[in-house]
């Protein structure tokens, strides 16, 4: 599912946060929206550092919503890379009440993924 399906879409709540592995979304519709990772043997993926007031996306309509990934460290980030493998995903959501970075790290030892997943659970 592509994230650009929120736009237009008005939050009422959120569950999630920095060191969780999930975070879920309600919409005034009563849709559920879940950013996750399928959990398999050696690999951790969770949210690593939330930048804005996530209560700046509930109650207007969402504007931006973008996804991006890279397999290096973002400015101003040093992280012990553990595992051989890692990513960053970087999710930016705006209304007009401000904008949101949600960071997420995933470190593995290269042979399972470390990428975040996105779909519609109501």
């Amino acid at each position: 599912m592509d994230i650009k399906e929120l736009l237009g879409k008005t939050m009422v709540s959120f569950n999630g946060g920095v060191g969780c592995s999930e975070i879920i979304f309600t919409t005034t519709d009563g849709e559920k929206y879940k950013f996750y990772h399928s959990q398999e043997c050696c690999e951790q993926v969770r949210v690593e550092d939330i930048c804005g007031e996530m209560s700046d996306l509930v109650g207007s309509p969402i504007t931006q919503a973008e996804e991006n990934s890279s397999g290096e460290d973002p400015p101003g980030v040093t992280q012990e890379h553990q595992d051989t493998s890692f990513t960053w995903t970087f999710y930016r959501f705006a209304t007009a009440k401000g904008q949101v970075v949600i960071r997420w790290y995933g470190e593995s030892n290269g042979y399972y993924s470390t990428s975040v997943g996105f779909k519609q659970v109501s």
